[in-house]
């Protein structure tokens, strides 16, 4: 089975101003010579990890990853008081992503983006057609208001102790609407003790429905509270908003993406996001190919999930 490729560093980053005061951190890895790729990292607001830079070989890719507005080390944090995220919007980071392209001087690029950076690469490939070589998708998410009352609400059935620990860190007359648009107001306080408290609960619920097999380990970046906070103020601002695209236009759009090769990796356990999702975005994406992990769920470090995933980079190399 094919493994994560050795540890390596950027050989150049940089902090590019995007606008609106933000400044997006970016690197590049691997070889300069080499066939570009570019990283969507998941969240909204995970920020990019060592680890996305070991999909590929990296003497055949010149390898792109860079933090998403408020995330990472990209300025500001969306973690930092009286922070402003109305220019955080799905168009702003896709904007952001051609920006960076131009920047970098790249014609074209494979993408890969997993969980919310599969919804993020759905829709700059729909729009940029002719900047995308190929597409590896994984965790697949479309971002759909179904799919967001799902892994808010309706999951729960599968967790219910821990859905209930989730629902009940909001006030009681909230309990029965919007969950997202209910953290979001408590993780925006000004009071430290009340939007830590919410950020906590957010990430403790993020954390359990993703661990489907025993002794499943938390990745350590939720135990820095700066992470939690900017993490559940962005995740709840892009599905309050419902990451500003129309019910299912994904979907819809999928057919401009026919003369793009694109793999699908999902896993069959994957209970928050359920394999429907990439079944749907298979069905209406021509040439597309769906890879389901049997014994994987949401999380990339699930068994199988990192092998398939490095196999498609190699295939596409």
């Amino acid at each position: 089975m094919t493994t994560l490729y050795p540890p390596i560093e950027p050989y150049e980053t940089g902090m590019l101003d995007v606008g609106d005061e933000h400044r997006i951190y970016w690197e590049v890895c691997g070889n300069p010579d080499g066939k570009p790729a570019l990283v969507l990292h998941g969240g909204p607001g995970s920020g990019c990890t060592v680890n996305a830079r070991r999909y590929f070989d990296p003497k055949a890719y010149r390898i792109v990853l860079f933090d998403q507005r408020g995330s990472g080390r990209s300025t500001p944090h969306a973690s930092v008081p009286d922070v402003d995220l109305s220019t955080n919007t799905t168009g702003h980071l896709l904007a952001d992503i051609e920006r960076l392209r131009q920047h970098l001087g790249i014609g074209r690029w494979l993408v890969l983006g997993g969980s919310w950076g599969s919804t993020l690469t759905l829709a700059y490939a729909e729009e940029n057609s002719e900047r995308v070589s190929e597409m590896v998708l994984f965790s697949i998410a479309t971002t759909t208001p179904s799919e967001i009352d799902w892994i808010t609400r309706g999951v729960g059935m599968f967790f219910p102790e821990a859905w209930e620990r989730f629902r009940d860190n909001v006030p009681s007359a909230e309990r029965e609407g919007n969950l997202a648009e209910a953290y979001h107001r408590l993780l925006m306080h000004p009071d430290p003790a009340i939007h830590e408290k919410a950020a906590r609960a957010w990430c403790d619920w993020e954390m359990a429905i993703v661990a489907v097999h025993p002794g499943h380990t938390p990745h350590p970046r939720y135990e820095d509270p700066a992470f939690r906070l900017g993490f559940a103020r962005l995740v709840t601002h892009y599905w309050r908003h419902r990451a500003w695209l129309d019910d299912g236009v994904l979907l819809r759009g999928a057919g401009r993406l026919a003369d793009i090769p694109g793999i699908l990796i999902h896993g069959r356990l994957d209970i928050g996001g359920p394999l429907v999702t990439p079944w749907q975005l298979h069905r209406s994406w021509p040439g597309s190919e769906l890879i389901v992990v049997s014994e994987a769920g949401h999380d990339a470090r699930d068994p199988g999930m990192t092998e398939s995933i490095v196999a498609a980079t190699d295939r596409f190399a």
